[in-house]
């Protein structure tokens, strides 16, 4: 024991006295290092957000949208669900416990007294924070009198709240909605997630009826229906019984596309899965060329250095080193360099999340494992890239050497 010891003092002696070769070593590693430490930051932070907004979605819930995508894509028509679609599926499905028409115009110009913004108007039925999963934290909700009454009534998205009301309580003043005077009833807690160019909170909830009245000038088509089944284990299930159903309705042909959308918390998580396998793959393929170059870098490192060490190895060996002392003294010398690689990629791989967070609000997740997974590759690259090296410095003839 006191021999490794001493082996390993020696070791750290060394990689403290080539400061050069340490340094490039060390800054090869680390970028590698720091871009395996995103994979595994970028891989737990998606898992964690696609729970948190299933979680504010609701597990089983799915919401359908008028228009396919592809047409949207192009201009096509969004408009094609209608409200004898949302009787139909009430109807047709009891295993779903709410089915809630919902209609929204965006761009909408509100203000209060000097105080302007643009925002989301979204109409719903009764009892909102329960169809959406959102709680109202002041106030009251939108009650089935409002619905009935076409009331001027609202619940205010906190962003809404920030740029009309700086410093005033919101709750019982009239904000003017277009050219609607509305009454602020209720205010909506702050949702941390947000979606790709809009903000979540940045909306306001009016009673359905007076959007599609007052603000739409509709009395048929609506934006979306959002329902919620009484069992998620059968949520796909009847996901794709609910497809069928409103096929059916709509006349469609078997070779057609469905003239609407169907968004349910499987669809949620596939898309972060999707998405986070894409930046996976990139980042991957960047941390393991790095990793394989770093490796690289290092072995030539130390090869060089192995020439230049020729006398001091010569006198150990002439002392009585064994070829095993040599050998693992410098298996050890790159394994603490890499080590320390493992360290500065974690700190620099954490740096950068901050930063992609700030610019682009990917989430990200730091964990033990991702240090672990990090520091463990950078012992297994000093190892392994290190062994040629150490074998040709364990190799060498003592007396050869000493000349």
């Amino acid at each position: 024991m006191n021999r490794l010891f001493s082996i390993l003092e020696s070791a750290y002696h060394a990689v403290k006295a080539y400061k050069i070769r340490t340094f490039f070593c060390l800054l090869s590693i680390s970028l590698g290092i720091s871009s395996i430490t995103l994979i595994v930051a970028s891989v737990e932070g998606a898992y964690q957000k696609a729970y948190e907004i299933i979680d504010m979605f609701g597990p089983d819930a799915a919401m359908v949208f008028g228009g396919s995508l592809s047409k949207r894509a192009v201009g096509g028509r969004e408009k094609t669900l209608t409200l004898a679609d949302v009787q139909a599926v009430t109807d047709a499905f009891p295993q779903a416990y709410l089915v809630v028409p919902i209609d929204v115009k965006g761009g909408m110009p509100v203000s209060f007294r000097q105080n302007k913004h643009k925002t989301l108007v979204a109409g719903s039925s009764a009892d909102y924070s329960v169809t959406a999963t959102w709680p109202v934290i002041e106030g009251r909700d939108l009650s089935t009198e409002d619905i009935k009454g076409h009331r001027n009534v609202c619940l205010l998205g906190q962003t809404v709240i920030r740029k009309l009301f700086p410093e005033a309580n919101p709750v019982g003043k009239f904000i003017t909605v277009e050219k609607i005077v509305c009454q602020v009833v209720g205010v909506l807690s702050e949702r941390s997630a947000s979606r790709v160019g809009h903000d979540l909170n940045d909306r306001i909830i009016m009673p359905i009826t007076t959007v599609m009245k007052k603000l739409r000038n509709e009395r048929q088509y609506i934006s979306a229906m959002r329902l919620r089944f009484t069992n998620t284990q059968y949520l796909t299930q009847w996901i794709a019984e609910l497809k069928t159903f409103l096929r059916y309705r709509h006349n469609l042909r078997k070779d057609e596309e469905e003239d609407f959308h169907i968004m349910s918390s499987n669809e949620i998580i596939s898309f972060l899965v999707a998405l986070t396998g894409s930046l996976v793959l990139f980042l991957g393929i960047s941390g393991i060329v790095s990793l394989i170059v770093s490796g690289f870098v290092l072995a030539n490192l130390f090869l060089l250095s192995v020439s230049q060490r020729i006398n001091e190895i010569g006198i150990r060996r002439a002392v009585g080193a064994k070829k095993s002392d040599i050998f693992i003294q410098f298996v050890l010398e790159a394994t603490l360099i890499t080590m320390g690689g493992g360290i500065l990629g974690y700190l620099i791989g954490f740096v950068v999340s901050k930063i992609l967070v700030s610019i682009a609000e990917f989430p990200m997740s730091f964990s033990y494992r991702g240090f672990l997974t990090g520091l463990v590759l950078a012992i297994c690259v000093g190892i392994i890239f290190g062994v040629q090296p150490a074998r040709k410095a364990a190799n060498l003839s003592p007396i050869e050497a000493i000349k």
